[in-house]
């Protein structure tokens, strides 16, 4: 499929709205597989690290007394 100019890649004879919908969606898709996951496990590296960080603050009293 051939277009003459830019304004027909979009237009797609009346189905351009549809397709760019299409890949707007896929790519949004996309970035959100690949972005949640390395946030969610950088959470989860700080929440380990402050779990870290307590207990042996707590032992550290702990050998103290």
């Amino acid at each position: 499929m051939y277009f003459d100019n830019f304004a027909h890649v979009l237009h797609m004879d009346g189905h351009g709205v549809y397709v760019w919908a299409a890949y707007g969606i896929t790519l949004a898709v996309i970035v959100l597989m690949l972005v949640l996951p390395r946030r969610r496990a950088k959470q989860q590296l700080r929440q380990v690290a402050g779990e870290l960080r307590r207990q042996q603050a707590t032992q550290k009293l702990k050998e103290e007394r």
